[in-house]
Order: C-alpha cells, then structure tokens, then sequence
C-alpha cells in the first residue's frame, strides 16, 4: 500500500504534517532521531499526539539518524510502499551553527544525501521527493520581498550555507538521475507545539516567568512570520503537484507579510495579560535584520497562500502553551 515517508516527523513542523496526511487517510512513516538540541520530550509528546487517535494504525514511527546512510536506504528499501518522501529532517537554528558547526554539515549535508541516495535507488518508485530549506539562504539583504531567482551565494551563517548546499546537491541529482525534487525555503514558520528555541517561544516563557526578554538588533528586526496550519497546506500542495518534467524547483513558502518583532511582542503582551522586560541587545552574528517572501509562484502553481493572520496565530499559540503547560 501507498506510504509517504516523513523525515524530522517528530519536529515541530513534521508533527503537524504527518497528522495532516493521517487526516486525509494516507499511510505515514515517520523517522527522527529524537536528538536533544531542545528537550525530546517535547518530541515524544508530538509523537505521542500521533499515534493516540483513531489514525493511529495508519502511522509507523522509526528512530533513525539521518546520518546512518547505510539505515536510511535499508529502511526505504524495507518498505516498498512508499513513493514519496517529504524530507524535513535537519539540525536547525542559527545562532546554534556559530557553536556546533558540525552538527549542521551532518544533519543538513550527508543527511540530505542520504535522503537523494535512498530516492536514486528506488529506480523510479518515489514519484515525488519535498524537503526543506530556509529564508536564510538569501543572507542579509533587506530590499523588498525576496524571490526564488535572488541570489543566494552570500549566506550569513553556516546554517544557511548547508542548506545552499542541499539545495544544489538536489539540482545535481535531479539533472543527474531525473529524480522529481521539490524545496520549500520556510519563512520563520510559528504555532502550536513549536520549537522553544525561537523567539516567540522565549518571549512567552521568559514574560510569564517575570524574565527579561532579549531583543537583538534592538528589537529592529522584521520577520515574514507564517503559521504552521498555511506551512502544511503548502508542502501538502508541492507534494500532490510534482514537477511535469521530472526536475528539480525551489518555492518560497511565507506569510508575505513582514511584521516588526516589536509588534510580535506587543501582542504576546496583550495575550498574556503581561509586560515584557525589555532587554537591548546588538545584532547577533549569523542573524538577518528581515525577511519577506514573495509567494506568487506557490500561488500561480499550486493555488496556494496563507490566510493566518499574527493575530490569529499566536492566539492558537498561547492557548496551546497554556494546556500544554497548565
């Protein structure tokens, strides 16, 4: 039977999209490695949400690392069902690349080719392969909405430099071996369940417990904020649409709506009923003062844009942290 593989299906991201294709009743594999760049427990929650409801038989969860290669073709091999992959699965964050750089090249470069050689060697049987990249690939540059065919040779950190490269190892493999590839470059995705290392999340926390919250750049910063309801609906869109010609194409996948982060901390402020303790910081290395995706190629293509207001978001946000934390 059909299965569609999910790489990083216990991420913050991941979760939301394996539970989406269980919805619509497909067969999921999920694979992680359940690594401890923020607590797994956080993970293991995600997971536990999947595979308590009625989809539950529907979803088969394997802990793997990405970097075990050998593992990876094994495991695609196993299971002859699947005939598509959404590749997901990477070490994220900037700030952590300036501390852990090889963390980053393992995840994001021999775990990519690990997913394109598992693809190669299907011979055909996965008809349509959707990973991962990131705004960051288009470095520190501010004038207007950033599009696909911008340059992106000046990344500003490590963390966009390996996904340049998974991004030009897929366009190899692609014209190599005709292999159907499709990149997403995420724009600061946000929502229920996420990940605590972003600002959002440190802000929530460090406000309800009395803490100051660090504002970088001094707060100046803008960011193409995206809910992970629109983020889902977009890769599930790519993935239903592979490319005609069996080639490889890259999308910008955002809100297409810049908003100041100090807006985004006044309306955590509002929700929360509390006032943040603002602290000054400079810019921090690796970090970009704004991002803004132009999205019109996702919507001429796939029919797709995001309805998610920040308003609306981070509302379903904290509502979620509040049961999610009591």
């Amino acid at each position: 039977m059909s299965s569609i593989l999910v790489t990083g299906a216990a991420g913050f991201i991941g979760a939301h999209l394996c539970q989406a294709l269980l919805a619509r009743g497909e067969r999921v594999i999920g694979l992680d490695n359940l690594n401890g760049y923020y607590d797994p427990a956080l993970k293991r929650a995600r997971l536990a949400a999947l595979t308590g409801g009625g989809t539950a038989g529907q979803f088969r969860f394997e802990k793997l690392d990405l970097v075990q290669h050998e593992a990876v073709l094994a495991l695609v091999q196993a299971h002859p069902g699947i005939d598509r992959i959404v590749h997901l699965g990477a070490q994220a964050g900037v700030r952590w690349s300036l501390e852990a750089p090889f963390a980053y090249t393992s995840a994001n470069v021999t775990g990519h080719l690990s997913v394109l050689e598992a693809v190669r060697r299907s011979e055909g049987r996965i008809r349509h392969t959707v990973y991962a990249s990131t705004s960051s690939v288009y470095g520190s540059r501010t004038a207007g909405a950033f599009r696909e065919t911008d340059r992106v040779d000046h990344p500003a950190s490590l963390y966009a430099a390996t996904k340049v490269a998974g991004e030009a190892m897929s366009a190899a493999y692609s014209s190599l071996y005709g292999l159907p590839l499709t990149g997403l470059r995420f724009f600061t995705v946000y929502g229920p369940w996420g990940r605590p290392d972003m600002a959002y999340w440190l802000f929530t926390d460090a406000m309800l417990k009395g803490r100051p919250i660090a504002l970088f750049n001094e707060g100046r910063m803008m960011r193409d904020f995206t809910f992970v309801d629109d983020i889902v609906e977009g890769i599930i869109a790519a993935l239903d649409h592979p490319p005609t010609d069996g080639g490889h194409r890259l999308y910008n996948i955002g809100n297409s709506k810049p908003e100041p982060l100090l807006g985004l901390v006044a309306l955590l402020e509002e929700l929360l009923g509390v006032k943040a303790i603002r602290e000054l910081k400079p810019m921090q290395p690796g970090d970009v003062p704004t991002t803004f995706a132009d999205v019109s190629a996702m919507e001429r293509d796939f029919g797709w844009k995001p309805t998610t207001d920040l308003r609306t978001g981070l509302t379903r946000f904290v509502e979620w942290w509040r049961s999610y934390h009591g």
